[in-house]
């Protein structure tokens, strides 16, 4: 029985992103060694090499009319690794009452959480958040699925 709310049909992006998630998943499966008693080094690695498979299958399913779809696939062709660059945090404006005042800083946070949000207008931004999130979502969902079926 599937979990409520939970429909699979023919082309959705729920379905092309299931069928790309399982499918990297399998591939995964087949090169790599089980991590359940490894070190937590390699189980940090397995953790990425999961979240790579489930961005490149979220990414796939969307397509290239998306932007965050489009610089999300750039970024995994790409190859490249993180690094972990201190970046210069910038500084609140807080008014009299010691509440955060409204403005670019929560723009720029948005900017850098949606991925290729840095080079979007705001309104591109917005739409692209919706999206994203509502992605996100689906991608939450099917993934909550595939641990209920395999339990």
């Amino acid at each position: 029985m599937a979990p409520q709310g939970l429909s699979m049909k023919p082309g959705s992006i729920r379905s092309r992103f299931a069928y790309g998630f399982l499918r990297a998943l399998k591939r995964l499966s087949k090169r790599r060694r089980p991590i359940s008693s490894s070190s937590p080094k390699r189980i940090f690695h397995g953790y990425r090499i999961v979240k790579m498979a489930a961005d490149a299958s979220m990414a796939s399913a969307v397509g290239s009319r998306r932007a965050w779809s489009r610089a999300m696939l750039r970024k995994l062709r790409c190859g490249r690794r993180r690094r972990f660059v201190m970046r210069r945090r910038r500084e609140v404006v807080v008014n009299k009452v010691g509440s955060k005042e409204l403005g670019f800083g929560q723009t720029d946070e948005l900017r850098n959480l949606v991925p290729g949000g840095e080079t979007m207008d705001f309104c591109s931004l917005l739409d692209e958040t919706a999206h994203y999130i509502k992605c996100l979502t689906t991608q939450v969902q099917v993934m909550r699925s595939i641990v209920y079926f395999c339990s």
